[in-house]
């Protein structure tokens, strides 16, 4: 039989099944951009369906109708539980059965409490048997046994059923119709006399502390995944692991035991270790290699003295491994076995690389070679696991003080959208992701082939087949020991941009993701913490993202840069959405400072974003147009005075002015009637450098690394500190304003 070209209905059918969206408005908001039969097929080879051919597509899809034929419950279902809602009726597939069906349905409530109904019936022309669901849960994580028997036998099945809150916590609620203002801050820059050369868990708990007693009601930090921390895996965005975080982030003196440890006193008194210590400490530039260089012998002395204490008398500890699971065991396993493969597999250590070039045998975490390596090395995965909670201990004890300070919310932590594709998440969980494709963005006025993220997507039909685990712990893990969560590229939960190995973005196409459960259990978790959630909706927002967010009560994030009107001018404070975090920028835009002194444009040219010395230019002549129009927008809301503001406009205005213009922006974003308001402690701080330049690799900008000039001990006492902090929202008074 000959076969066909895939490229007919069967196809395109089977796209649309599976979510890949069949066409797209780019961002100018004119073009429609249609996604192409081929790319069609690449996708779908990347989940693993082979549509080459209209016949073979067509297979594939009559394959998926039988499945779901089969299926007599669904593995997973969210239901919103609303207090007008009246009983939940469960929807069983039974077929074309002859005659009455007798069935039984159990429903096993997360705290434990059991309800049974039973009873006949007939199943409707769709195949299906409704009934209602025994009794009306609460909300949480529930499992729903259904038991079906006719003439030709009996069927069971298990569903997980989540019983939702109908949104997440809204800042009224947790904040009693306060509008606040938090300090945002990327934690690796942060400088002070006592870290070691990056900014860690005790600079978190006195940043808290600081904020609280100026008035803030957050502190909010850059994702903490786990990172390698090895050449250049050093962005926070593209984590090894999204559910565990980053050990370099420990406050090693911090640790119970370190001044008393006579193994680190002999550590740390060496010429060479104080020497190197200081090197860290005074570079302008985190060095993440050499900061684990220091930390890991004394974090491995503490551990030995943890392996030789009452371990096992210690309930925390206990209950602390217990609660981690397979996932803590698989990650604690992953990283023991990167240091002890290497690069090459060859065992030479040094863990980088990726784990799809070690020997087979430990490709997959469940193999006996992965299990015989547990054994062999059990010492080994407890110091990753004991890092894991150690970290746990100094965010808790952060959260705590944030807490005894009286800040409201405390700390805001961020969810990266995606995870490395060398890391342990696809190593654990192989059958999620997708290989193949990687997430990015479509073309655009900045980049006319798009952008490759280079990160892997997850298949939205495995991840519902895995009862949405996974994403029940990177929500879980991400809230805890916060008040606020800001969820990366929120527009990702609805549908993510997905090219196809080899390809750019002109050849890519957006997926569709399952929403609303989704964001389910995103409410669940958020109600659970006591959190607020905000989702980073910046860029090309598709017309189904914003009522859903408000519906769900997600907070929308507005940039001052962005907030522009037809003809450049900034938006009045008082045009600013209610329910959103209002910033001036993101880490990934220039400072206020950078701005104000074009720096960004100089850095584009440098690292070849602008191509020419004359695009360049029209660059500054439009920064000086925008420059003019943020001084009318902040002198027309009287925060910025005219004598300030001609001192500006003149091109050669001292720091204190420059200083008392960040402040001019932060006291305008403070009379927005947003709820939040997020003050950067790089502006506060007057930093010119960006933290990050998208689009260039690590050999033309060093992303990530930059700290701040100013140490965490000055900030209550500095001037221009003082100039920039303004905020008319505090609940407290600023004394050195």
């Amino acid at each position: 039989m000959t076969m066909t070209t895939a490229a007919g209905p069967a196809l395109r059918a089977l796209a649309d099944r599976v979510g890949i969206i069949p066409e797209y408005r780019d961002q100018t908001g004119r073009e429609m951009r249609t996604t192409s039969d081929e790319t069609r097929v690449a996708l779908l080879a990347a989940m693993g369906i082979d549509a080459s051919t209209e016949e073979r597509a067509q297979q594939a899809l009559d394959r998926m109708a039988d499945e779901e034929r089969a299926e007599l419950l669904e593995p997973v279902r969210v239901v919103p539980l609303r207090e007008d809602a009246g009983s939940i009726e469960v929807a069983m597939r039974v077929g074309a059965a002859n005659g009455p069906l007798e069935w039984t349905l159990e429903l096993r409530e997360e705290g434990g409490r059991v309800h049974r109904t039973e009873g006949r019936g007939t199943a409707d022309g769709d195949g299906r048997l409704y009934v209602a669901l025994p009794g009306r849960p609460e909300l949480g994580y529930h499992q729903l046994r259904a038991t079906v028997r006719t003439s030709e036998g009996e069927q069971v099945a298990e569903q997980s059923l989540i019983a939702v809150p109908p949104a997440c916590p809204s800042p009224e609620e947790l904040l009693k119709g306060q509008r606040v203002f938090g300090i945002t801050a990327n934690l690796y820059t942060v400088r002070s006399a006592k870290n070691w050369g990056i900014g860690d868990f005790g600079d978190l708990a006195a940043l808290l502390r600081w904020g609280a007693s100026v008035g803030a009601s957050f502190v909010g930090v850059n994702p903490l995944h786990a990172l390698r921390n090895s050449g250049w895996d050093v962005s926070p965005y593209s984590p090894v692991s999204r559910l565990f975080r980053n050990p370099i982030y420990i406050d090693v003196e911090g640790i119970p035991g370190y001044a008393q440890s006579s193994a680190v006193r002999e550590i740390v008194s060496t010429a060479q270790f104080r020497a190197e210590l200081a090197r860290v400490r005074a570079s302008d530039r985190v060095d993440y290699e050499r900061v684990m260089a220091l930390k890991q012998p004394v974090l491995r002395a503490l551990h030995g003295a943890h392996l030789r204490g009452p371990r096992s008398r210690n309930p925390e500890w206990r209950q602390w491994i217990e609660s981690g699971g397979e996932a803590l065991e698989s990650f604690a396993t992953f990283t023991a076995l990167s240091e002890h493969l290497g690069r090459d597999g060859d065992g030479s250590g040094g863990g980088e690389g990726s784990w799809r070039d070690w020997p087979a045998e430990y490709r997959d975490p469940r193999s006996k070679a992965v299990r015989r390596f547990r054994e062999l090395h059990d010492d080994e995965i407890d110091f990753h696991r004991w890092l894991q909670f150690v970290i746990d201990q100094q965010l808790a004890i952060a959260a705590k003080s944030a807490k005894g300070a009286g800040i409201a919310i405390g700390l805001y932590q961020d969810l990266a959208i995606g995870t490395s594709p060398n890391g342990s998440d696809l190593w654990t969980y192989p059958e999620l992701f997708v290989r193949g494709a990687s997430i990015g963005a479509p073309p655009d006025p900045y980049s006319a082939t798009g952008q490759n993220w280079g990160l892997p997507p997850i298949d939205p039909r495995a991840l519902k087949r895995q009862r949405y685990q996974y994403w029940i712990g990177l929500i879980r893990s991400s809230m805890k020991h916060g008040g606020a969560l800001r969820i990366d590229h929120v527009m990702g939960l609805f549908r993510q941009f997905w090219i196809p190995e080899g390809k750019s973005g002109s050849d890519g196409a957006y997926v569709r993701f399952p929403s609303e459960e989704l964001l389910g259990i995103l409410a669940l978790e958020a109600t659970r913490a006591g959190a607020l959630v905000v989702g980073e909706d910046l860029g090309t927002v598709p017309d189904d993202v914003p009522p859903a967010m408000r519906r769900w009560r997600l907070l929308s994030s507005k940039v001052l840069y962005f907030e522009r009107g037809d003809q450049g001018s900034f938006r009045p404070a008082s045009s600013y959405d209610r329910s959103a975090l209002a910033t001036a920028n993101t880490h990934d835009m220039p400072t206020l400072e950078g701005f104000w002194r074009a720096r960004d444009v100089e850095l584009r040219r440098k690292v070849g974003l602008i191509e020419s010395d004359e695009i360049a230019a029209k660059a500054r002549a439009d920064r000086d147009g925008e420059k003019r129009a943020l001084l009318e927008a902040l002198t027309g809301e009287g925060v910025l005075s005219h004598d300030v503001a001609a001192e500006l406009s003149r091109g050669d205005a001292s720091p204190a002015a420059r200083a008392t213009l960040r402040g001019a922006v932060h006291e305008f974003l403070c009379r927005t009637p947003s709820a939040l308001v997020g003050l950067a402690l790089d502006d506060i701080v007057g930093e010119g450098e960006p933290v990050n330049v998208p689009g260039v690799g690590h050999d033309r900008f060093p992303s990530w690394t930059r700290r701040l000039s100013m140490p965490l001990e000055e900030l209550a006492t500095d001037p221009a500190v003082a100039a920039a902090l303004r905020c008319s929202r505090s609940a407290k008074t600023n004394p050195h304003q």
